[in-house]
């Protein structure tokens, strides 16, 4: 890609019945490398055949390396407690979409930093990603049924958008442009605007870290022809919805997408797309640089073949001045 801008609490018993020579019930398995726990019963029992004095002094070491196996092996969780800590829980709006399941995919596939969430429309766009338990159903203008799964994210990517459809019985050949709608319910103003803000309200409900918002290019022309799809005014109101979010207090990155620069200027250059899979990458970078906060930036990629891919993202939000 060549762009250019303008805690896991885990329980550790400290005797367990075992049904295997290395398993502690439930909640853990000890490596076979590690001498198991003696429990209190067998303790007894042996106790029971030794002398006094040798009695005392075996349960003196059995106890004493029952602690020491026990402590081995909370550090052992302790470690990956630390590491599910660390890990950034984040959820991904309009994972069903072209974008949103790219998204979502490359959340999945870098588990080690992330634990990710999606959010659909339907059970059918569930099934299509995977069904994964960690994807939930909700309808974004109903600010209820998205929250059990913003509860206790770190982050929110919001991929969301109203879609314009073709009317019945258009023709290719006859050279004719098709004519465009929405389904009720469905237009700008309904999903762009107040869906948008639901997220943004619960988000900030839920005490989410950052939020990175994928808009259009073009808000600022009110005469931009994709508003005229549908009647559906689509950019005036995803432009508002990004000043909704600017103000919300909440830090977060708007992508708009194109070349960086600002105020639509780049509608004026030939370069005016960039791959999905590029916009999803530039979204998950966002959050690992605090450079990319608080700003909002249009984005294109170079022409095939011009410049070189992009490396070094800090250097890259670091050159966005724009807050809105």
């Amino acid at each position: 890609m060549s762009t250019t801008m303008m805690g896991m609490a885990t329980r550790v018993p400290f005797v367990c019945a075992a049904n295997s020579p290395n398993q502690c019930h439930k909640y853990c398995e000890l490596p076979p490398s590690l001498p198991l726990p003696v429990s209190s019963s067998s303790l007894r029992l042996r106790a029971h055949s030794l002398s006094s004095s040798s009695s005392l002094g075996f349960f003196s070491i059995a106890k004493k390396r029952n602690e020491e196996v026990v402590k081995r092996v909370t550090r052992e969780f302790g470690v990956v407690a630390m590491a599910e800590s660390a890990k950034s829980t984040v959820l991904v709006t309009g994972a069903g979409g072209r974008t949103g399941q790219i998204v979502y995919k490359k959340l999945k596939e870098r588990s080690n930093q992330y634990v990710a969430r999606g959010l659909v429309k339907t059970e059918e766009s569930k099934q299509k990603i995977g069904a994964a338990d960690d994807v939930f159903v909700g309808d974004i203008r109903d600010t209820g049924s998205i929250v059990p799964a913003i509860q206790s994210i770190d982050a929110l990517i919001i991929l969301t958008s109203a879609v314009p459809l073709i009317k019945p019985g258009f023709d290719p050949t006859t050279g004719q442009r098709p004519e465009f709608y929405f389904e009720d319910g469905a237009y700008p103003e309904q999903v762009d605007w107040i869906g948008q803000k639901n997220q943004i309200d619960a988000a900030k409900d839920a005490g989410v870290k950052h939020i990175v918002l994928v808009g259009s290019m073009g808000g600022t022309d009110l005469n931009n022809p994709l508003n005229s799809l549908g009647n559906g005014n689509i950019l005036v109101w995803k432009r508002k919805a990004e000043q909704y979010l600017a103000d919300s207090g909440i830090p977060y990155t708007i992508i708009r997408e194109l070349l960086v620069g600002k105020d639509d200027e780049l509608l004026k250059t030939e370069t005016r797309t960039i791959s999905r899979a590029d916009v999803a990458e530039v979204c998950i970078q966002a959050l690992n640089y605090e450079e990319a906060k608080f700003k909002a930036f249009d984005l294109a990629s170079k022409p095939e073949g011009a410049g070189s891919p992009t490396k070094d993202f800090k250097a890259l939000f670091s050159q966005i001045t724009t807050r809105f």
